[in-house]
Parts: C-alpha cells; sequence; structure tokens
C-alpha cells in the first residue's frame, strides 16, 4: 500500500518483539505513525484478538504439524476457508464481498485543520 501512495495515518500495534522494534520505528518514521496498544491491554485490538481466537480455535488447536510444509497447507487451506465462506457477522456474505461493499459505500471525511491536539 505504502508504495502505491494510499497507507493509513498511523499503525495500531501490540507490543510484540517483531513490531516494538528498532527497525519497525524506523521504517514507519518515514511513512506513517506508530501507536502501541499498552501492554495488558488486549481489548484495545479487538479485530486481531477475535481473529486470533479464531484461527486458534478453529485451526492450530485441532491439527498436529508434522512439517513446516503440512503446516503451510494446513494454515493455507483455512485461510482459504476464512475468507471465501460466508459469515453470519457479515450478513452472510463472505469477507471478500463484505470489503468491496465497504470500499464502494466509505467517504473518508475530510481531515480538519482545527482538530484537537
Amino acid at each position: 500500500m505504502v508504495d502505491r501512495g494510499a497507507h493509513p495515518a498511523v499503525l495500531r500495534c501490540d507490543n510484540g518483539p517483531e513490531l516494538a522494534c528498532a527497525a519497525m520505528a524506523d521504517w514507519a518514521a518515514r511513512r506513517v505513525g506508530l501507536h502501541f496498544i499498552p501492554p495488558g491491554e488486549p481489548w484495545r485490538n479487538g479485530y486481531v484478538e477475535s481473529f486470533n481466537s479464531r484461527i486458534r480455535d478453529e485451526c492450530l488447536n485441532i491439527n498436529s504439524f508434522w512439517s513446516l510444509a503440512q503446516a503451510r497447507v494446513v494454515i493455507s487451506d483455512w485461510k482459504h476457508q476464512y475468507n471465501h465462506c460466508r459469515h453470519s457477522a457479515l450478513g452472510y456474505r463472505t469477507p471478500a464481498e463484505y470489503a468491496a461493499a465497504c470500499r464502494h459505500t466509505h467517504t473518508p471525511a475530510p481531515a480538519s485543520s482545527t482538530a484537537p491536539q
């Protein structure tokens, strides 16, 4: 997204070592802002926590992986099913259908120069 010129103003991250490192901070400083979720407050990142719970319950906890190749295939199959099957929470639309509808109906509000700092 960044290479195409479309990127968010801020990335919300947890405090995992892959995100709270100098390389990530250096990369983001040139492109977008970083906002770290306070440690011990996972509810501030509900979408990711919900997804992590779902992949753990529906894929990782019910499979035994004997090799990295097998894990890649099983997780890829789960990801395809998750992204291309209908979900009741999305009005029985696939995530792709839901995302397409959101892109066509969402108009960002103009930035206000009088917004509180």
